[in-house]
């Protein structure tokens, strides 16, 4: 049953006070989510900060491209450590989507917050890699995206639901071909695993924002305010590993390397 359907079912008093519980909820949603965004850069930066050095007296390190790193730098981008780092947001989304029935709402946020900050850990390479101009102006083309097309999730009266099982395939796909490239190492496998990663986490950011304003609509009427709650956290989650993906994958194709 379609949101509207479900609202139909209900008193106008009712409908308006879910109507109204849904702003909150969704401001809920993207304002976790835009905290968990913040925590990720200010880490990413700070961190990439900490691991590089111009002086060659305090240089423990050097990537392939001459950057020379901290003994933190050598430590998580030139060791096995790096592949904990990579893997720690995975560990993450599948421990918090597990738990989060047996967690309260307050620890589920904190653990996306920690989420958040692994996240920034894994991706400090990209402002050792970038341009600091290249990755404002994809952050700001992700945004722009992102938000138009949230926009158009919430407010569209389509059922898009049915993109679900294709999208997820089409997220497999994308990491069996990433994992394959590793050893392939093709451009051309690269480029084409960013243009389909593009459209495929824009078709996600669509279709998680319809499913979060659905799930509130249909549960709302039951008052669970806990659940309600670590709802708008695992909604706020996969907003954020929407945009993230969207965000690294318009990187590849648009960020200009140091």
């Amino acid at each position: 049953m379609s949101e509207q359907s479900t609202i139909r079912t209900l008193g106008a008093r009712t409908a308006a006070q879910i109507d109204e519980g849904l702003r909150a909820h969704m401001n809920k949603v993207y304002g976790t989510m835009s905290v968990g965004m913040l925590i990720t850069f200010a880490a990413a930066w700070a961190i990439s900060g900490l691991a590089v050095t111009t002086d060659p007296s305090l240089a423990t390190g050097q990537l392939s491209n001459g950057v020379m790193l901290t003994g933190l730098g050598a430590l998580i981008y030139t060791t096995p450590l790096k592949w904990v780092i990579m893997l720690a947001p995975l560990g993450f989304v599948f421990g918090l989507s597990a738990a989060i029935n047996r967690m309260s709402s307050a620890s589920a946020q904190l653990v996306f917050y920690a989420f958040a900050l692994a996240m920034g850990l894994s991706i400090s390479w990209i402002f050792i890699s970038y341009t600091g101009m290249s990755i404002i102006q994809v952050f700001l083309i992700t945004s722009i995206a992102f938000a138009g097309l949230s926009l158009y999730g919430y407010t569209t009266k389509r059922d898009i639901s049915g993109m679900g099982a294709f999208l997820i395939m089409g997220v497999i796909g994308l990491i069996v071909a990433s994992v394959v490239n590793i050893f392939l190492a093709s451009s051309m496998i690269t480029f084409a695993i960013s243009v389909l990663g593009v459209l495929i986490f824009a078709g996600l950011t669509a279709y998680d924002t319809q499913k979060i304003k659905t799930t509130y609509v249909q549960m709302a009427h039951h008052g669970d305010d806990e659940w309600l709650a670590k709802s708008a956290i695992m909604g706020a989650l996969s907003l954020y590993l929407d945009f993230i993906n969207m965000f690294m994958f318009l990187l590849q194709l648009f960020g200009n390397r140091e």
